[in-house]
């Protein structure tokens, strides 16, 4: 079976959490440069799976922003960054929820 790569991308707390369960392509980056390396992402066709923090999205243009959203190959995820001001699941919930994996486990927490 083929496995395709997935890249984050996003601020540094949420990447290296992603680090830690073993994803290997992490971009710490924001704003426009953070568009930049998502457009450069697709653009490769080597990544089957893009998590991207949210914090993102307010950077991207209206023309990147329809090509996300009808992106399949790869799949874009945005994922809310804890404290962000809006009620949402956290990193370690999605994680299990996306990937399957649980880092609470990972990191020694309950």
């Amino acid at each position: 079976m083929d496995y395709e790569n997935i890249a984050v991308i996003g601020e540094r707390e949420l990447v290296l959490g992603f680090k830690l369960i073993g994803v290997s392509d992490i971009f710490i980056k924001s704003g426009v440069e953070a568009v930049d390396t998502i457009n450069k992402l697709i653009e490769s066709r080597s990544y089957g799976l893009l998590l991207v923090s949210e914090s993102i999205r307010k950077s991207i243009d209206i023309n990147t922003a329809r090509r996300l959203e009808y992106s399949l190959k790869p799949l874009i995820i945005f994922i809310p960054i804890k404290g962000a001001g809006i009620e949402s699941e956290t990193v370690e919930a999605l994680a299990k929820r996306v990937l399957g994996v649980d880092i609470k486990g990972l990191k020694g927490g309950a």
